[in-house]
């Protein structure tokens, strides 16, 4: 079951991609596998994916701990503690859910001392939702030129979760706007490596994001079902 959703997600992405006259393969697909257990993640990897994302820190690394899969890509997507930094550097390809100037040093600081680097997201909080983690939009700025200083932390894009939508394109604004935002900070001289990534869209409103320029989509329910309250 979980290798066909996993063929039905990457048709709707190649047909959303398509549809504004982007190559499919611009798109990284993460398989958001919170709560699953490692099963569920082989049965994803046979079908050939090798991207999966996790919320908690603790939750993940003992899949990672428990994976004999060598390839895997981790992605941490929930909000990371500075005090945890050092646990993440090294066993995730990308940390998506960077917000705070602090946190980029400690990522960075953690990544020097263990003698590798770590690609970092800038959570941009577009609809400046106070439940939620994640940056005003302002304020990034500040965010990237600190990220242009770094040694072993690497600045490589942006990341958003827009507000609940009733349906998909009420979430086609707060897409709009992060691309916005992306290009306006390229314009002002950010490095164009910086803000190559725009993670956006999950299972409800994947394609729209595509639409309005994802590269990284997260989606979790769309392949692994429904997760138990």
């Amino acid at each position: 079951m979980i290798a066909v959703r996993l063929t039905e997600v990457r048709s709707r992405i190649a047909t959303a991609a398509r549809s504004v006259g982007r190559e499919p393969s611009s798109i990284r697909l993460i398989a958001v596998s919170k709560t699953c257990p490692l099963d569920a993640i082989r049965d994803a990897y046979i079908a050939g994916h090798r991207d999966f994302g996790e919320n908690r820190v603790q939750e993940a690394l003992q899949k990672i701990e428990g994976a004999t899969e060598p390839d895997i890509r981790w992605h941490l997507l929930g909000h990371l503690q500075t005090n945890k930094a050092r646990k993440v550097v090294g066993a995730f390809t990308s940390v998506q859910s960077i917000d705070s100037i602090e946190l980029l040093h400690r990522l960075d600081r953690a990544a020097l001392e263990a003698g590798t680097t770590q690609d970092v997201l800038i959570q941009v909080a577009v609809a400046h939702e106070t439940t939620k983690f994640g940056t005003p939009p302002a304020d990034v700025p500040r965010l990237l030129e600190a990220g242009a200083r770094l040694e072993a932390a690497r600045v490589v894009g942006v990341m958003t979760i827009p507000p609940p939508t009733q349906t998909p394109e009420d979430a086609r604004p707060w897409f709009r706007r992060l691309r916005e935002l992306r290009d306006q900070w390229q314009a002002s001289g950010v490095p164009t490596a910086m803000l190559r990534e725009l993670s956006m869209g999950m299972s409800g409103d994947f394609e729209v994001a595509i639409q309005e320029g994802a590269t990284i989509v997260r989606v979790g329910t769309a392949i692994f079902g429904s997760r138990a309250p």
